[in-house]
């Protein structure tokens, strides 16, 4: 199953076919590239990344060695700062981004320092996520909704514009009593709040859901709630093909509410999974970067995801997205930084009231 709906895949192909292609040589042989992850170990993108690290290794020219660098803090603004200024142009520095990096560029966050005007992507991968929660609750599905109604829950969170900006929409849009713990360093940390009994709420995207937390669920130590979904160019959602049993967002609200979600919030919150779910991690490099290192990443993230056995690999750490690669990559990068100004300023508004940010 592919994640995207064929309007906006078509529209990324025309975009893709208007940008310049290379098949000059590069080679990579006894060098070290690093892969800055603006994240702690053992969240989605961290897994993620440790997924391609060495099938990128071993197919770039030259094999060098991949070696991930995790750089967490500030909800990946502190890597991708780091990155945005220390970055040589010579293909032996990459970024992996994820939506905790696009939300605070797209909404004008202070403490941003990068522009991804800047990069070129190489390599995109959709992704899905679940919430899921604590078993003392007893709930199972939406019918249990209103018991979630009467408790104060904790949620460990990275910060109100990281990766969960859309888990923390969508649980204000049931009027659920949310505690956020902000500072976590990565999803993965959040995760471990959970375990400890400091939260009693969570969300993972699917690599980390998959890995991390499908043990918790079959031990009765977490229970899911709903998949996050799949959001296409149009705003229609669709349960997402890595839980197809798993009521979506819109599914679970209409069914707990006996309505279903409408108004500013809930285009708000399908525009913030189109802009970092539909086109969520990616593989960057500096924009000045030769055209012969970016041809070089874009064969070998194509030889690597057009493998016979790329599906059946990918399955625990990836899910089963359709990845995009070299300009049709770069493509989805600047479709997912597109947002309608009036969400902009509902969700700054938001923000502000909620959670204290400032933009």
């Amino acid at each position: 199953m592919t994640l995207f709906k064929t309007p906006l895949r078509a529209a990324l192909m025309v975009a893709a076919l208007a940008l310049p292609h290379s098949l000059a040589a590069q080679d990579f042989s006894g060098e070290t590239i690093e892969w800055t992850i603006p994240f702690g170990v053992g969240g989605g993108t961290d897994v993620w990344a440790r997924f391609f690290a060495p099938q990128l290794s071993q197919a770039l020219p030259g094999q060098p060695n991949v070696v991930v660098l995790n750089v967490p803090g500030g909800g990946s603004i502190t890597g991708a700062n780091q990155f945005a200024t220390r970055a040589s142009s010579d293909g032996l520095s990459i970024l992996g981004t994820s939506a905790s990096t696009q939300y605070p560029a797209i909404l004008g966050d202070p403490r941003v320092r990068y522009d991804y005007a800047d990069w070129t992507a190489v390599l995109a991968s959709p992704t899905g996520g679940v919430v899921y929660a604590d078993p003392k609750y007893g709930v199972t599905g939406p019918d249990g909704l209103g018991t979630l109604r009467g408790e104060e829950i904790r949620f460990a969170s990275q910060g109100a514009t990281a990766l969960e900006m859309p888990v923390l929409l969508a649980l204000k849009m049931m009027d659920l009593n949310i505690r956020p713990v902000f500072g976590m360093e990565s999803r993965g940390a959040g995760r471990l709040a959970f375990e400890r009994g400091e939260a009693g709420i969570d969300f993972q995207t699917s690599s980390a859901y998959l890995n991390s937390v499908a043990p918790l669920v079959d031990s009765g130590k977490a229970v899911p709630l709903f998949a996050m979904g799949v959001v296409d160019a149009e705003g229609n959602v669709s349960r997402d093909p890595s839980f197809p049993d798993l009521p979506t967002f819109p599914e679970f609200f209409t069914e707990a509410t006996g309505a279903a979600p409408e108004g500013e919030a809930y285009e708000a919150w399908k525009a913030l999974m189109i802009a970092g779910y539909s086109l969520q991690k990616m593989v960057v490099l500096p924009k000045d970067a030769p055209e012969e290192v970016i041809a070089a990443y874009t064969d070998a993230a194509r030889q690597i995801v057009e493998a016979p056995d790329f599906r059946q690999r990918a399955g625990e750490e990836i899910g089963v997205y359709e990845q995009l690669v070299g300009a049709e990559a770069d493509a989805a990068l600047q479709t997912a930084l597109t947002v309608d100004p009036a969400i902009r300023e509902f969700l700054t508004t938001w923000l502000s009231e909620d959670y204290g940010v400032r933009f």
